[in-house]
């Protein structure tokens, strides 16, 4: 016995006690096996690149030339006649952005955003967060039925959306200047009104976009685990006191995400004001995106215009990147 176990313990040890046999996967065949393995990861990566390419040249050419060619437009006079001639653009610097901060209109159009922003994303959130809660929670029946219904205006384009609210808000012959007429009164010219025009736009891009944020936040509470709300209901907790304890911070990475995204969408608003008022009555809905629009394609001073994508470019960044801190540091 004690020869066999001498006889592999010097099979398995060598002179200086270490492990001497080989095990299978350090034979040759086992090199073989690697370089056999490297072949379709490198065919993979080919074929990677290769299905990807017609998106690489679809983004190179939409939007990556384009960004840079904004870019380097908005340090020049690029306007109608460098169309033709784009080489014969003057370098002007940094002349565009200073003339911004000096132009009353457009100043206008940054504090009207930032009221449309500040009004408009609180609402939405609120508004989303509740109908989410309830459609998750309180309403049993037809539950389908009233998710589709206020997502439709998500999916609904933006010219029969104005149509509709035009019709709901025309003074003479509008839903709501009938109801008023019900009663003896004149409606109020929602749209036509220095002071009502830019809280209906705001009341129209909620009713749009409640519908996205309800979809998140229903993601949201379907995460929150039930033995959670159980073990607060045990507890003691209320209906206020489980919301307030248990669903608001535990919906934190998903509300800071829906406000992210929804804040992003309301400093580029567009299509409201576009569609509805043109940025009237007196510049009252005037909009950066809007006095973009104009500047670029009424009046062809694109390069000013350049200037003024990327001072809202920076805005958004700003204000995207305070955000994620806040996300980063509730969500620890």
């Amino acid at each position: 016995m004690s020869t066999v176990t001498g006889t592999a313990a010097q099979t398995a040890e060598g002179p200086e006690g270490r492990a001497t046999a080989k095990s299978p996967a350090a034979g040759p065949g086992a090199s073989r096996d690697r370089k056999v393995r490297k072949k379709p990861l490198g065919r993979q990566n080919a074929a990677g690149w290769l299905f990807s390419t017609p998106f690489l040249v679809l983004f190179l050419v939409f939007m990556a030339f384009p960004i840079l060619a904004t870019l380097v437009m908005s340090f020049t006079d690029f306007g109608l006649r460098n169309v033709t001639h784009p080489w014969d653009a003057n370098f002007i610097g940094f002349e565009n952005y200073v003339d911004l901060f000096g132009d009353e209109k457009f100043l206008r159009s940054l504090l009207n955003t930032a009221y449309f922003v500040v009004v408009g994303v609180p609402l939405t959130i609120g508004i989303g967060l509740v109908v989410a809660v309830l459609l998750n929670n309180g309403i049993d029946r037809a539950r389908t039925f009233f998710r589709v219904g206020f997502y439709v205006p998500v999916v609904t384009t933006i010219v029969a959306v104005a149509v509709v609210w035009r019709f709901v808000l025309d003074p003479s012959d509008g839903l709501i200047a009938g109801l008023f007429s019900e009663v003896g009164l004149t409606g109020p010219d929602f749209l036509g009104s220095e002071t009502l025009a830019m809280p209906s736009m705001i009341a129209m891009a909620v009713w749009r976009n409640v519908g996205t944020v309800m979809v998140l936040f229903i993601a949201g509470l379907q995460a929150i685990p039930t033995e959670v709300r159980e073990a607060a209901r045990l507890d003691g907790a209320g209906v206020w006191g489980e919301f307030k304890g248990i669903t608001v911070p535990l919906l934190r990475p998903t509300m800071l995400y829906a406000t992210i995204i929804t804040t992003i969408g309301y400093l580029n608003v567009f299509e409201e004001p576009f569609v509805m008022t043109q940025g009237g009555p007196s510049d009252s809905t005037l909009t950066v995106s809007l006095n973009m629009y104009r500047e670029g394609f009424n009046f062809f001073h694109m390069g000013y215009a350049s200037a003024m994508a990327y001072v809202l470019f920076v805005v958004i960044m700003a204000i995207t990147v305070l955000q994620l801190r806040l996300l980063k540091d509730n969500t620890k």
